[in-house]
């Protein structure tokens, strides 16, 4: 069980549509998630041991699932393991929209693509300029960096 507190999105969008906020969890979860877990869901606790009212969501504890070593991947391994990674997270967004209001929205031309190629170009140039900013930074004693080699 975890303790589900308010949207850190309520500051912007104002209050969930869910009065519960273990339930707003569990919904986002079941969304994204191509196989929910048995045990996922929700519950209101009225006076706990401190006399507040409180929202939880539950879920199983162990998996019995592998998980990735990222400290043991070599270069190759890792750039894999990303792509594996940002696939799994496109399919679960993927998951959560009306794909025919999307579809109509975005029309039949490559203008979205276009766009979203041009959006990931220059944030991969942006980060280029990021990290040769943080080498400088490392090699000229501002920051002090450990590169684990």
């Amino acid at each position: 069980m975890k303790e589900a507190e308010a949207s850190v999105l309520e500051d912007f969008l104002g209050p969930s549509e869910f009065k519960n906020h273990g339930e707003r969890v569990v919904t986002g979860q079941r969304l994204m998630q191509a196989t929910s877990d048995i045990f996922l869901g929700w519950l209101h606790v009225k006076s706990g041991l401190d006399g507040q009212e409180r929202d939880f969501y539950g879920r199983q504890l162990k998996d019995w699932k592998g998980s990735a070593e990222t400290e043991q991947m070599v270069p190759q391994g890792m750039a894999a393991y990303g792509r594996l990674c940002g696939w799994t997270l496109a399919r679960a967004h993927a998951r959560s929209g009306d794909r025919i209001a999307i579809a109509s929205y975005l029309g039949n031309s490559d203008s979205f693509d276009q766009a979203i190629l041009q959006f990931s170009e220059a944030y991969a140039e942006q980060n280029d300029r990021d990290y040769k900013k943080l080498l400088q930074a490392v090699q000229s004693g501002e920051i002090v960096a450990e590169t684990g080699l």
